[in-house]
């Protein structure tokens, strides 16, 4: 088939190298001019396991075009995806201006029946405003179809190739069948196509992540509580997660979630209810305790230095929202990082991916170090925020020899309380018996 993508960050360039790779023509659109020029060199301008590769092969049998030319793109498509950003509103609710823009551009440029395909993530009834927009355009027949993404950041690829499931909402059959037979290739190991209407489809995208941030926030106020009786959050998580109604997934303690799906999402879906009439108070206590669980750690901190952190070196390890990513969206290192310098202390942070993203969001906040091990000396404390597995097995004697002072506060409970105690670390971690030299 012939496609186009609109919008070439995380979803779109995934969406389109994917589809590209099972032998589809796939047209990538992006205004970004120094954008477009790097991924026709081949150079990814994300972080993403696996993408490079399957974008270079595309590219260079002619499967794979990127281009800044919108009104082309659309005229040589059968089939068009909007991945545009739908960034947080000030009240929660999500910024449709790139999609309608979208939207009006296609209708623009439309000169036959057209496929238009709502990728990004969007509230319900946002289908009907893309087509009231491309209607103000053209009488051409078209139709929008609701078709959300469920992809993990550093699992992307894999994600879009062996699906859990695939969400078509359409209310036109023709547009069902045309889906349908797009899609074939990714579901032959039997995962299903789960056919709804439209609103339907907008629907499911929040609820699933409003859904997995309840859990990832439930289980850190289990964390909390299991410090205060006195409990083994690890052991309270086997013991759920073996329950086949709950599951092993999205139980571990942490620092926050962040990224550019969850925080964003459980606003709009808020929204969403608040404006229908049918407030969400589950969620909006979810958004809440989120906010507070980013900066738990610095009590950990304070706590252990008798109050103060004023002039001392704390290090952070890990600055993206989450491992395999290099994605700085609403990162818990970026609120912690904020905090501990507004306490004046003085913050140094390394990340295995996110250096150049972070600079971006932090460069004038913290100073930040390429090295794991550099970035440790003369450190007062190391703040471990994201569980990169580099991390899991460091060499502790050498970081004990770096360190100014042995204490380190885990953020996401990688390593032994009693091991850090045998290798004489003042050791902190989340729901656990903390076994401190102290």
């Amino acid at each position: 088939m012939k496609l186009s993508v609109i919008g070439t960050g995380y979803v779109g360039l995934v969406t389109g190298t994917c589809l590209a790779n099972t032998g589809n023509h796939v047209i990538c659109v992006d205004i970004d001019e120094s954008k477009i020029e790097k991924l026709r060199r081949g150079e990814l301008t994300i972080y993403e396991p696996e993408l490079k590769e399957i974008l270079k092969e595309n590219n260079a049998r002619g499967r794979l075009e990127f281009t800044t030319d919108i009104d082309s793109a659309v005229k040589r498509s059968d089939i068009i995806f909007i991945c545009v950003g739908t960034p947080s509103g000030t009240d929660g609710s999500a910024d449709l201006n790139a999609v309608l823009a979208a939207a009006a551009s296609i209708g623009k440029s439309m000169e036959r029946y057209k496929i238009i395909v709502d990728k990004s993530t969007v509230p319900v009834g946002t289908a009907l405003k893309v087509m009231e927009e491309v209607r103000k355009h053209t009488k051409i027949e078209f139709d929008v179809v609701s078709n959300p993404e469920f992809l993990k950041e550093g699992y992307a690829v894999e994600d879009f190739m062996k699906p859990d499931r695939v969400v078509i909402g359409a209310d036109s059959e023709r547009a069902a069948k045309i889906m349908k037979d797009l899609y074939a290739p990714f579901i032959r190991t039997g995962s299903p196509v789960i056919m709804m209407n439209v609103k339907s489809a907008e629907l499911t995208k929040y609820a699933a992540n409003s859904l997995l941030a309840t859990k990832i926030t439930f289980m850190n106020e289990i964390a909390n509580l299991c410090e205060k009786v006195g409990a083994d959050v690890n052991d309270v998580r086997l013991g759920i997660g073996s329950d086949k109604r709950i599951g092993p997934q999205f139980l571990f303690p942490g620092v926050g979630y962040g990224g550019s799906c969850f925080p964003k999402d459980v606003r709009a879906l808020i929204h969403t209810a608040r404006e229908s009439g049918s407030p969400m108070k589950v969620l909006e206590a979810v958004e809440q305790t989120n906010e507070r669980q980013k900066t738990i750690i610095i009590d950990k901190v304070l706590q252990h230095f008798g109050g103060s952190v004023k002039g001392l070196k704390i290090v952070l390890w890990g600055l993206a929202f989450k491992p395999r990513t290099d994605d700085m969206r609403e990162a818990p290192s970026i609120d912690i990082s904020k905090k501990l310098t507004a306490l004046g202390a003085e913050v140094t942070g390394y990340d295995p991916k996110a250096i150049k993203t972070a600079k971006k969001e932090m460069g004038k906040i913290i100073m930040l170090i390429d090295d794991q091990y550099e970035a440790l000396r003369g450190a007062d404390a190391l703040i471990l925020v994201t569980e990169w597995n580099e991390f899991r097995e460091p060499d502790f004697e050498l970081m004990k020899e770096l360190m100014r002072q042995r204490v380190i506060f885990d953020g996401r409970n990688i390593w032994s309380p009693e091991k850090m105690r045998s290798l004489g670390f003042d050791y902190y971690c989340l729901g656990r018996p903390q076994n401190n030299r102290k």
